[in-house]
């Protein structure tokens, strides 16, 4: 009997544990359900990059890519009724929209299994405890403890692990793949994605731990839209680096932060849009008129503070913007403009090419004094100090 391989955030055919256990020992269809909900909230670059993404991968395998739309707890099990399929497997979505999600394809599927192997993490959401079995609430000793839990070896997985069955004949509406038409300034797909990493391996890492501050350099990886669509596994990434480099080593710390992230959104599903410290709750900020109208000159670029102005620009025209203006443009809201941090985290995610619910939110909430952070509240980045700082000449 044929399984059926459900593709999400892991639009790749190399190191896919998921791909790997469908094909075992039987023929896999490969799908991909476009969920309207989804689509909605993606914003048009992102839809873009997934789009430019499902056609690079439907490529990849000689076209036979099922994309269809729909509520996947409708479309799933249809599908695996019409091949007959003795399994459904996916990569294990930790992110509460996700969890809900699956829980209600599982039912939906009855008798047939939904099969989760692997991650988009290096050490998946839940691994990494204290000695009682408690989440960490502070990056830096589930660090320590991320480093001794470890990652499992690279997947062997490639477009000629299965014998992939061809969608054409089936019953089953196939719909047009997102294309909705803005310019990215990144390639999408699983080639790209391997060439973008091999050429900052050579060029960049050395220097990562020294430029990946300056926004006036192209000092960072640019594979974070990469990692949120997993056109390459970060296992792949860190597979070979040589780890007595500080660059190397700067940069999985920064991979660490990734799965931190992942972890708190796992372990507390409500800090996505509440305070994760709720001692902040009685913090008061501003949303009146006067608030939406300096909300409004934040978006467009037009504070007046050039170095966060420069940020939102880069934001607004190209659906990316450099982590050290992430942290100043979201200090600036929160701290000097008084106005609430999820305003802030919902426009980022409805620009970003990169967006993604864990890392944005908890990243929102370290600026804002909400978070994880040990570090005082009252930290607050000086828009002025730090241009002059990470951007001296201007650039």
């Amino acid at each position: 009997m044929p399984t059926l391989l459900w593709f999400r955030r892991d639009l790749r055919l190399r190191d896919h544990p998921a791909l790997a256990a469908a094909a075992e020992n039987a023929e896999v269809l490969a799908c991909f359900v476009l969920d309207p909900r989804l689509e909605a909230s993606s914003g048009p670059r992102r839809l873009q990059f997934l789009g430019d993404t499902l056609r690079q991968l439907r490529d990849d395998l000689g076209g036979r890519l099922l994309v269809t739309r729909g509520l996947p707890e409708r479309q799933i099990p249809g599908i695996a009724k019409e091949i007959n399929a003795s399994s459904v497997h996916i990569s294990e979505d930790f992110a509460p929209f996700g969890k809900r999600r699956d829980e209600r394809v599982r039912a939906a599927l009855g008798p047939v299994p939904l099969v989760a192997t692997g991650s988009p993490y290096l050490v998946s959401p839940g691994r990494v405890t204290k000695k009682d079995g408690s989440p960490y609430l502070v990056f830096t000793p589930f660090l320590r403890q991320w480093r001794e839990v470890g990652w499992r070896s690279s997947a062997k997985s490639s477009a000629e692990s299965a014998r992939w069955l061809d969608p054409a004949p089936l019953r089953i509406k196939q719909c047009r793949i997102p294309d909705p038409g803005p310019a990215l300034d990144v390639v999408a797909g699983e080639g790209a994605a391997r060439e973008l990493w091999k050429s900052f391996v050579d060029n960049g890492l050395t220097r990562y731990d020294e430029d990946r501050n300056r926004p006036d350099l192209k000092g960072t990886s640019r594979m974070s839209a990469h990692l949120k669509f997993g056109t390459i596994h970060p296992r792949t990434m860190v597979a070979g680096l040589d780890l007595g480099g500080t660059g190397a080593r700067a940069y999985l710390r920064e991979l660490a932060f990734r799965d931190f992230y992942a972890d708190v959104l796992h372990h507390r599903p409500a800090s996505a849009w509440r305070n994760w410290n709720s001692e902040f709750d009685g913090i008061q900020t501003d949303t009146g008129a006067e608030a939406k109208r300096r909300f409004e000159a934040w978006k467009a670029g037009e504070t007046g503070f050039p170095f966060v102005d420069a940020g939102m620009r880069q934001l607004r025209e190209t659906g990316f913007m450099h982590n050290r203006l992430r942290m100043v443009v979201a200090s600036f809201l929160v701290k000097d403009l008084h106005l609430p941090w999820q305003w802030g985290a919902e426009w980022f995610l409805d620009q970003l090419v990169d967006g993604d619910i864990a890392n944005n939110q908890h990243g929102w909430q370290w600026c804002a004094g909400c978070g994880t952070d040990a570090a005082p509240y009252f930290r607050v980045f000086n828009p002025a100090k730090q241009g002059e700082k990470f951007d001296p000449a201007g650039d």
